[in-house]
């Protein structure tokens, strides 16, 4: 009965977390799943014939109204004081309390705001801004800024394909993307200075800045575009990489190469489960350098919740990989995504990158196995099985969710997986080993590094050839989220059945 309870515990309490986050349940809903749960209680003493069925009712009721308690408890309150003042241009004083997103036309730098100036009126406030200042600002994780600039509330925004007048489309939620990180306003146009220093995370301060001398020493070693690829692959920073050809890799399917997600991470480790293997190491040790891989990975993305993410579902399917208990690591996964959406709900419906991860890690565990026996003709190699069954498996797993967010099909993204994936282990560890000579060697950098951009010209060469293809990208009208639930269900009781024979 264990695995039913947890597996009863998990999708209650995410069930309870779902709705609440699309529908403003209240605490008069959860008492009542609260009394239900007590009735079916009662009535387990009664019929002990049916105890089992009785017991799983009571705790899924039990776990569902936790999970509208906690989001709930979760929701970001608005500030009266910055609610009064929207559409004013006023002064916010606080501290940096995230790595700001540096991009090509404008920073964009979360604080927590402490102080408000409004005219000759000050305030004291405690509520999250996101700050758009212009490029190259200066500021730091951990700075105590001042920020003057037009204050606003966020907008949500149409993603994907255009569609025909009258029919609607895909809208982004933003307002509820920047609530998961406790951010309910804008201040656009900003001019922002560093005031002095506040509170922060050593270790978070510190894993950034290992993060920037990183992405200096890749700097000095390769050219653009490959410094920009060669930072997102091995610490997620896209900033180098360009728009135009950041579009030729969504365009084939491949930006998940350039996020640091946990797919990447597992593509190295299963590189190097194979060399293990060769090398005959036990495979605890297989699974402690793996796990320790992919905590070094996050360190050098500066502790961004996506690479901690990342990282934590490349673990799990390193679970499933040495243990080869398939269903040992799909309940890992499943208490690690409970775990995660107890500590910050809104990841659950409006954090794409929390989904991705999840159903990306369900299909290396799930389906990859499945798809690894199919593949005998696929020679044991250099790990080359694993690979293609780990890319087939993930595009399979992923595809409808990226179709229902963004509507476009990548038509060749499967085979432009397949020839990039391959070398994608080896330009990770090159691209360090380029990044180290980048700030010991000064001017012989580039020739250290010049495997490294061997690879990542062919990355590069293999996505520029396959996008300029014809319908490289086909568009898919908006559909139901109905949809969505009706096909991962279908693709869950498929695998179930083909498992079972």
């Amino acid at each position: 009965m264990g695995p039913s309870v947890l597996w009863t515990i998990v999708l209650g309490f995410l069930a309870g977390v779902f709705l609440r986050s699309l529908a403003p349940l209240g605490l008069s809903l959860v008492g009542l799943a609260v009394l239900l749960g007590v009735s079916v209680l009662f009535l387990g003493v009664v019929e002990k014939r049916k105890l089992r069925t009785i017991v799983l009712i009571m705790v899924a009721l039990f776990a569902f109204a936790g999970g509208v308690a906690r989001m709930n408890s979760a929701v970001v309150v608005s500030n009266p004081v910055l609610t009064h003042y929207l559409g004013s241009k006023v002064t916010i004083e606080g501290v940096v309390f995230s790595e700001p997103d540096a991009r090509e036309a404008s920073t964009r730098i979360p604080i927590r705001a402490g102080t408000f100036i409004y005219g000759s009126a000050t305030s004291t406030v405690d509520a999250g801004v996101l700050v758009i200042a212009s490029s190259h600002t200066g500021i730091l994780y951990g700075d105590r800024v001042r920020a003057k600039g037009t204050l606003r509330l966020p907008e949500a925004f149409a993603v994907g394909t255009t569609v025909p007048s009258g029919v609607e489309g895909r809208q982004f939620n933003y307002p509820a993307f920047l609530a998961k990180d406790g951010i309910l306003y804008e201040l656009a146009f900003a001019e922002v200075e560093a005031v002095g220093k506040g509170s922060w995370n050593p270790l978070k301060a510190v894993s950034i800045f290992l993060k920037e001398k990183y992405l200096e020493g890749i700097a000095l070693a390769l050219p653009e575009p490959h410094a920009g690829l060669a930072g997102g692959i091995t610490a997620g920073d896209k900033r180098g990489l360009g728009e135009e050809l950041s579009d030729t890799f969504r365009t084939v399917g491949l930006t998940h190469i350039i996020v640091l997600s946990g797919y990447n991470i597992m593509i190295v480790v299963f590189g190097l489960g194979w060399l293990f293997s060769r090398l005959r190491f036990p495979r605890w040790i297989e699974f402690v350098l793996g796990v320790s891989i992919a905590a070094f990975f996050a360190l050098m993305t500066g502790l961004a919740s996506a690479s901690v993410r990342a990282a934590a579902m490349a673990s799990i399917a390193m679970v499933g990989k040495v243990t080869s208990r398939i269903y040992i690591a799909s309940r890992a996964l499943a208490v690690v995504a409970a775990l995660m959406v107890l500590l910050n709900p809104y990841i659950l419906v409006f954090d794409i990158g929390f989904q991705l991860s999840v159903i990306a890690t369900w299909g290396l565990i799930a389906l990859s196995p499945l798809v690894a026996s199919r593949l005998s003709f696929v020679t044991e190699r250099f790990a080359l099985r694993e690979i293609a069954s780990a890319t087939i498996a993930t595009q399979l797993a992923v595809l409808p969710l990226l179709l229902y967010q963004s509507g476009a099909f990548p038509l060749y993204a499967l085979p432009v997986n397949l020839l990039v994936l391959i070398v994608v282990p080896w330009a990770m560890l090159l691209s360090a080993i380029a990044a180290i000579s980048g700030l010991l060697l000064g001017p012989l950098a580039p020739i250290v590094a010049f495997p490294a951009y061997i690879l990542l010209a062919y990355a590069v060469g293999v996505a520029q050839l396959f996008a300029a293809l014809p319908f490289a990208s086909l568009a898919i009208p908006a559909f139901s989220a109905w949809w969505l639930f009706a096909v991962y269900a279908g693709m869950l009781l498929l695998t179930l059945y083909v498992r079972g024979k």
